[in-house]
């Protein structure tokens, strides 16, 4: 290596890199999901990413990671991606797991994005151009028009009136736009991290980084144009005494604005390019502290098999199986005994196969299409809705998805607000029409459901007899809602009157005719 090009390397390593540790920024999840919703691309519903606690599994994908990869992820994980898409993701993800060593080169160079205290995915993905206000070009004669009235001063008995008059407008510049400059310096601040990862990616080389390569030169440049001037930064206070009495922040904000339009498409270019070269690398970081996962494959719509499924927010999971083929589940089983953790698997493991082409579990063939959930329907004093209200409201909204494309529906405890014969009815009206094209799984306690829909969907239970939850073929017989009165203590009278009634009911509402 040359002296010139070790002289280049030093440069940079002073001028590119930030000293200081990145730190932990706060970002709302609107600004995490400003680039899903710039992208226009359809996706999970707000419902189902409550429901399916999708929000802290983002968190846990990438707890250290930056804005951009975060806003990437988050696109990937709401709308999910095509075959291609994913093959070449896999292949990705595989190659930096092979390379640990370049893996890590690569998480170091990108570690600059995490000093980034702004998100630009609103700004640089709009084409609307900036608006510069008609007096901008009058700036220059502020500090002019200040020197002459302190000479003024100097000369003139009234001169400070004319040294006044000329510091209002200054004064009043520096308020008027206190806050849209501080907001504009943190922009170029996430924008110059966005330049730094681009430069160092680009010195290193390889195919994975070729991009970078190529955009090397281009990012250093616009990083110096997007700097404040050189000699102002070499002076102490020197950028305080040119704002204040220049109005050089200004003019500084509306030069960078120019600018930084006039790059969008590079730095469109270049965001990308570091924000899912980064969200990879959190994912390998994710998988290497997973105990079990597995690459899925890509069935049709109306097949899903799993084998082994766990939830990846859960500290100690249960591995469960499910295998369906054309027809979807109904899944019964003991108060507590995991119904509505297991639908959160499967839509959880579904969405990750969906979005990165892994999942949990040992094996698994999941259709990549849209998931729909309806877990977490309540009351709301505020919006004046009552629970049932509120769940004829979401499947309203299912019915009218459904089909749109195909997707997997899961629904757990389907109309609990209104009396059982109604509940029962209704529900079975509603998960018929739900199921002729989408693949839906529900858990209800209702067990006379499973007959009623047994054309539709294949009834399963969650037995505990072993200690030990397993997803079984059939209807639960042995419900525990009773057997829990002893444990709070009801007392005999009221358990044995509350057996006897379910027996009653038991023999005239269990086996339905088929309507």
């Amino acid at each position: 290596m040359s002296l010139f090009d070790r002289l280049q390397d030093l440069w940079r390593s002073l001028a590119l890199v930030p000293s200081a540790p990145p730190p932990r920024h706060f970002f709302i999840p609107d600004e995490v999901a400003r680039l899903y919703r710039l992208d226009g691309a359809a996706g999970i519903d707000d419902q189902t990413w409550t429901d399916l606690l999708l929000e802290s599994f983002e968190e846990k994908l990438a707890p250290q990671a930056s804005i951009f990869a975060r806003q990437v992820l988050h696109l990937r994980l709401r709308a999910g991606i095509d075959n291609a898409a994913c093959s070449a993701q896999r292949a990705r993800l595989q190659a930096l797991m092979d390379d640990p060593a370049r893996l890590d080169a690569i998480d170091a160079s990108l570690s600059t994005l995490r000093h980034a205290d702004a998100e630009v995915a609103s700004l640089l993905f709009r084409d609307t151009a900036p608006a510069i206000p008609f007096w901008v070009r009058w700036l220059s004669l502020l500090p002019l028009v200040l020197l002459l009235s302190l000479a003024a001063l100097a000369t003139l008995p009234l001169g400070w009136m004319l040294t006044l008059t000329a510091l209002a407008p200054l004064m009043a510049l520096q308020m008027r736009l206190h806050r849209p400059l501080e907001e504009w310096r943190a922009t170029i601040r996430a924008l110059h991290a966005l330049l730094r990862s681009t430069s160092l990616l680009g010195g290193q080389g390889g195919p994975l980084l070729q991009p970078f390569v190529a955009a090397r030169a281009r990012a250093e440049r616009l990083h110096l144009r997007l700097a404040r001037s050189l000699s102002l930064r070499m002076i102490p206070g020197a950028i305080q005494y040119a704002d204040w009495f220049a109005a050089a922040n200004v003019v500084y904000h509306f030069k960078t604005l120019r600018i930084v339009h006039a790059e969008r498409v590079f730095l469109r270019e270049i965001y990308l390019a570091c924000a899912n070269l980064e969200a990879d690398v959190a994912l390998v970081r994710h998988l290497a502290s997973m105990e079990r996962w597995c690459w899925a494959e890509r069935g049709d719509a109306r097949t899903l098999v799993l084998e082994g499924g766990v939830h990846p927010l859960m500290d100690r999971p249960v591995a469960l199986s499910v295998a369906l083929e054309g027809r979807g589940a109904f899944v019964s089983g003991q108060n507590a005994s995991g119904k509505s953790t297991f639908l959160r698997m499967v839509g959880l493991n579904a969405i990750a196969a969906r979005a990165f082409g892994f999942c949990y579990a040992t094996r698994a063939c999941l259709p990549a299409v849209p998931v729909r959930a309806s877990m977490q329907n309540e009351d709301s004093l505020l919006g004046g809705e009552s629970l049932y209200m509120s769940e004829l409201r979401r499947a309203r909204e299912l019915l009218d998805a459904a089909g749109q494309p195909p997707g997997i529906c899961l629904i757990d405890e389907v109309f609990r607000g209104t009396n059982h014969l109604e509940s029962v009815s209704a529900a079975c009206a509603v998960l018929e029409q739900l199921s002729e094209r989408d693949l839906v799984l529900v858990s209800s306690h209702n067990l006379v459901l499973a007959p009623l829909l047994r054309e539709r969907l294949d009834p399963f239970f969650i037995d505990t007899a072993s200690g030990s939850p397993v997803l079984t073929p059939g209807v639960l017989r042995n419900p525990n809602g009773i057997a829990l009165l002893a444990t709070q203590g009801f007392g005999a009278r009221i358990e044995g009157r509350a057996a006897e009634v379910a027996r009653w009911l038991s023999s005239h509402l269990a086996q339905p005719e088929p309507a």
